[in-house]
């Protein structure tokens, strides 16, 4: 049986996610905790987790036990760090693939320290401190003592401590004031040399943040090509590139409706593509009548209309002899996902992360 291309696919050029790693391991002078949680924010867990699995990673940052599992069965045998709590449930297989967790609770510590104990084994563990996110960790009013606190229980190994920015590339005030907050903890529970690995920084805090009191730094978006700091964007190289085909063109005259809700109508007769790509595919409906366009037949072409479930219709009027077949960008190096993102009233994490699975990755460029 013939099979198809695809009509729309995802290209990951790895050799770009390692240029963007490197950046990262100078930016950050110390040892990287690589974050693939949310499908490597997309790109796919599996061959993101291979990719870099021998590129000298600390940890693989997921956010639950479940992406771990993919990770191991991928053959990947990397340390894995769980960025978000884990409840009671998940806690059991959290011990037994010996995953690294952070604790938010003494709840937390004594279940982990059951469970280790009834398998024999002494599970690492990273202290989470709030130092403003409000999402998961010690808070303010428990840290006098809590070391001593946790250093009862037997079956825990305190390897590190962690806390998060929610606000790096916003609030610099308030990021400097957390920054102030976890050296001040770090000193209160032991000093730097008490912990293995101390880590704070995002790809934001990495990129414009002092790093010299950790040793351990936690890129996300910037290794998938995107700054959240835009005056480091030009560091980076585009990773992936999504992608569709033309499948029909026609000429509409002046007065026709183009899509849902006749939310666009031509003013001229109009040479009009249909693509074979919608938000079904992850392209965010939100840009519709944003002033968005796509790439093809050599030039940036806007989107006409709403944007439906499977296809979008594009003015390629001045874009000379385009026809069905023809390639065409969403986003990508011509069309900046940031671009998709600001005309969705969103950000590139969730455009990344919402590409869905009938979109083919597609891998290639490693270097």
């Amino acid at each position: 049986m013939p099979v198809s291309p695809p009509r729309a696919w995802a290209e990951i050029h790895l050799g770009a996610l390692l240029h963007n790693l490197e950046v990262a391991r100078t930016a950050c002078g110390g040892e990287l905790m690589v974050v693939v949680k949310a499908g490597a924010y997309g790109h796919g867990l599996e061959e993101i987790a291979r990719t870099l699995a021998n590129e000298r990673i600390a940890f693989f940052g997921v956010a639950n036990v479940g992406e771990a599992r993919r990770i191991r069965n991928a053959g990947v045998d990397t340390p894995i760090y769980l960025l978000g709590p884990a409840w009671a449930g998940e806690r059991e297989e959290v011990v037994a693939r010996g995953l690294t967790p952070f604790l938010s609770s003494f709840e937390d510590a004594a279940h982990y320290d059951e469970l280790a104990g009834r398998s024999g084994k002494r599970l690492r563990v990273h202290i989470g401190v709030d130092t403003g996110m409000g999402r998961g960790g010690f808070i303010q009013e428990q840290i006098p003592g809590l070391m001593k606190k946790l250093e009862a229980y037997r079956h825990l190994e305190i390897e590190g401590i962690g806390s998060h920015l929610p606000s790096a590339d916003e609030d610099r005030e308030f990021t400097c004031s957390q920054v102030s907050r976890f050296r001040e903890i770090i000193g209160e529970l032991g000093g730097p040399e008490r912990f293995r690995w101390r880590h704070l920084l995002n790809s934001a805090g990495l990129l414009g943040y002092e790093r010299e009191l950790c040793n351990l730094a936690r890129p996300g978006l910037m290794l998938y090509g995107v700054s959240p700091l835009p005056e480091y964007q030009d560091r980076l190289a585009t990773v992936m590139s999504l992608k569709s085909r033309v499948t029909l063109v026609r000429t509409l005259p002046s007065g026709h409706g183009v899509s849902y809700g006749r939310q666009y109508v031509t003013t001229r007769p109009t040479r009009v593509a249909t693509i074979g790509v919608g938000y079904g595919d992850g392209y965010p409906r939100h840009v519709s009548g944003q002033g968005a366009s796509v790439w093809v037949g050599g030039k940036a072409c806007p989107i006409l209309g709403r944007v439906t479930m499977d296809q979008i219709m594009v003015d390629v009027t001045d874009a000379g002899d385009v026809g069905a077949g023809d390639e065409v960008e969403m986003f990508g190096s011509r069309i900046p996902v940031t671009d998709v993102a600001a005309r969705a009233g969103t950000i590139a994490w969730e455009i990344f992360t919402g590409i869905t699975p009938r979109v083919v990755r597609c891998y290639g460029g490693k270097r």
